[in-house]
């Protein structure tokens, strides 16, 4: 009996390689890009981010607040100009917790500067300890005072209404202190204030309303 040999008894052809890395390189590029294509599939359109985003502006100043949001690439935008003293911030659609804010305008440069290093990577201890620097330095403007609400909620899925909205209040003081303020420096039952971050360029007053049954 003839044994034939195989067809290819040496090493695969070249091709063969090649064609195996370009798979690889398609993977990989897939892999990068699968998040942010699915994330521009959960973007909400602009005058629902707009809506919610407002939603965490007290009422005298809703109809002139400026709203940072996402377009349909997922891309941090602004969504509406402003006219008065607030900026909120739309839902973040990457984060399943639904979430608005909104700030006092002599806050932007803090807010966006945590924004920048959180681009970067930066985690929070990191981006605590940049800002603290860079206030005491001089090279980021921080307000003596400031305000900042945060609005949270369920979003109904059918009708794209928030359920059991509830918000809770952050007023800025710059390294205050239990003893320059008089309060206490640890959580407090719902409706009392309490100085979070005490002696820090974040130190904030917390007020957080009881929720409603």
């Amino acid at each position: 009996m003839t044994i034939c040999a195989p067809l290819f008894s040496g090493p695969r052809p070249k091709a063969k390689v090649l064609n195996t890395k370009l798979m690889k390189r398609i993977i990989a590029i897939l892999a990068l890009a699968f998040p942010l294509i699915a994330a521009a599939q959960n973007i909400p359109d602009s005058e629902w981010q707009i809506k919610t985003a407002l939603m965490a502006v007290p009422e005298d100043y809703r109809d002139g607040a400026k709203v940072y949001g996402y377009n349909a690439q997922g891309e941090f935008v602004t969504l509406r100009e402003g006219s008065n003293a607030y900026i909120a911030l739309a839902d973040d659609p990457n984060n399943p917790k639904f979430s608005t804010a909104a700030y006092h305008k002599d806050l932007e440069p803090f807010m966006a500067r945590g924004r920048e290093l959180k681009a970067q990577g930066k985690g929070f201890e990191e981006i605590f300890s940049t800002r603290e620097e860079e206030v005491k330095s001089g090279a980021l403007k921080m307000p003596d005072k400031s305000t900042l609400c945060v609005f949270t909620g369920e979003v109904n899925a059918e009708t794209g209404e928030i359920e059991n909205p509830y918000v809770r209040y952050v007023f800025y003081m710059p390294f205050a202190t239990g003893e320059s303020t008089g309060l206490p420096t640890t959580p407090t039952p719902p409706g009392h204030a309490w100085l979070m971050d005490p002696g820090t360029h974040r130190a904030h007053i917390m007020i957080t309303p009881p929720k409603k049954n």
